[in-house]
């Protein structure tokens, strides 16, 4: 038996609506996957906008009220699939409203007033849809995806063969 205090592996995310779902994964599903890529699966697909890591879970209740921040609605329009460096396909959104920027931001001060660092490197709006995906061919075209995000969601990754994101707090 361990002393050591129950961990959470903790970020936070825009979680897409059902519908929102499936055309990221008919974006993700034509794609041209080499046999060495794995795909998202469909219930996992999100936008990060803050990956927090192992963190006491007795530090959750404490993350839910630090963590409400002004937001305003806004729209995402996705139509950008890219291959990025070592090997991540994604779909990035067309560009990158004010509104998301700014909700990333605020989250990003209540982490650093909570007493939590923050990602240096700048945020780069995206879903991503595979990994170890080098030589993937993106589609040239998919789905017009529209997702009118109204809340952030503080997400919870439990890794292992029967690993799964689940919801620990929607923030709206």
């Amino acid at each position: 038996m361990s002393d050591a205090p129950a961990t959470s592996r903790l970020f936070l995310a825009l979680w897409p609506s059902d519908a929102v779902r499936r055309s990221l994964a008919e974006w993700r599903d034509a794609w041209r996957w080499p046999s060495n890529a794995s795909p998202v699966r469909a219930e996992r697909l999100h936008m990060t906008l803050h990956f927090l890591g192992n963190l006491p879970t007795a530090l959750v209740p404490e993350l839910v009220t630090g963590l409400q921040v002004p937001f305003s609605p806004f729209e995402l329009r996705f139509g950008h699939a890219e291959l990025w460096p070592h090997g991540v396909a994604v779909l990035a959104p067309k560009s990158a409203p004010e509104a998301l920027l700014d909700l990333q931001a605020a989250l990003g001060a209540a982490l650093q007033g909570i007493g939590l660092p923050v990602e240096t490197r700048a945020f780069r709006p995206h879903v991503t849809l595979a990994r170890r995906a080098g030589a993937a061919a993106p589609p040239a075209h998919g789905p017009a995806i529209r997702w009118r995000v109204t809340g952030y969601a503080l997400m919870e990754s439990t890794l292992g063969a029967g690993g799964g994101y689940s919801i620990v707090s929607r923030f709206s």
